[in-house]
């Protein structure tokens, strides 16, 4: 449901909130080393997530990044919404356009609940949230 970029983004918020500061920035070469994301491209995806304040950005030997806002401030959706948009949570599984109430596709009454259940638990869980997770040393949990 969510494309590559999405998660990929996901994940280097979630490693800002556990290992940076405003004090101690992480570069994206480290994100990217810990993460096995592709440094270009992680390097794209904060820029991306900078320039709409979810992050901050440094410039310089001791620059990087690290979270603009606390991690419990920082919801799922308000990501995936800047990367992704919201078509996914509205766009028809068959059609190319959106299902209408009159002229359904065949699976949006099975498909419709799912999608919305998905985004109501992308507007509620936050950074801090899936930081917990990790931080409680579940082993089954990795960013």
């Amino acid at each position: 449901m969510l494309s590559n970029t999405s998660k990929y983004a996901i994940r280097a918020t979630i490693y800002l909130a556990l290992f940076a500061s405003t004090e101690k920035k992480a570069g994206i070469k480290e994100i990217s080393e810990k993460l096995e994301i592709p440094s270009p491209f992680l390097g794209k995806i904060l820029q991306m997530l900078a320039k709409h304040h979810v992050l901050q950005s440094t410039k310089g030997p001791r620059g990087g990044f690290s979270l603009n806002k606390p991690a419990m401030d920082i919801f799922v959706m308000e990501i995936i919404e800047i990367i992704d948009g919201t078509d996914a949570f509205d766009t028809c599984v068959v059609r190319t356009e959106k299902c209408s109430y009159d002229a359904p596709c065949s699976m949006h009454d099975t498909v419709s609940p799912l999608r919305r259940e998905m985004k109501r638990i992308f507007e509620t869980e936050t950074i801090a949230d899936l930081a917990s997770e990790f931080r409680k040393g579940k082993e089954r949990i990795k960013i």
